[in-house]
């Protein structure tokens, strides 16, 4: 896609700050990449960082839409080819639409990989332009 990575193996970690550690960055450059599923069949990407929640309101009024949730774990692996715990919006079955918090916006972020153990350091506006994502206040701090 062209653009610049590092790629960051570590060991199993059981949450976002181990993760965080592991990696050697702080826990908001560690973004999870969540799958929401959107209508039946069609689903999005949202990226957050590792201390913050989607705020399902600011997710909504953004989409334009009333209802929106998160599918299972099989339906998730389904939609993306990845399980839980290693989805990336690179290399998914289908290139879904990709929506990051506005807080990565000019940061280097830490995503999953695919496999676990290891994450895929960037630019977040790189990785967004190449994903053809677009940035947005969609998240709030995690309580």
């Amino acid at each position: 896609m062209g653009i610049e990575f590092d790629v960051v193996r570590h060991g199993p970690v059981n949450s976002v700050a181990e993760a965080a550690v592991a990696q050697g960055v702080e826990v908001r450059d560690l973004v999870k990449t969540l799958v929401v599923r959107r209508a039946e069949g069609e689903y999005l990407f949202v990226l957050v960082p590792g201390d913050r929640a989607i705020s399902w309101p600011k997710l909504r009024a953004l989409l334009g839409v009333s209802r929106l949730s998160m599918p299972d774990a099989a339906t998730a692996k389904e939609a993306t080819g990845y399980e839980r715990g290693t989805i990336t919006p690179f290399g998914s079955r289908r290139p879904w639409p990709v929506i990051a918090d506005e807080t990565t916006r000019g940061r280097t972020i830490s995503l999953g990989a695919g496999e676990r153990g290891v994450g895929l350091r960037v630019g977040a506006d790189a990785a967004v332009k190449a994903l053809g994502g677009s940035f947005a206040d969609v998240t709030d701090l995690s309580s």
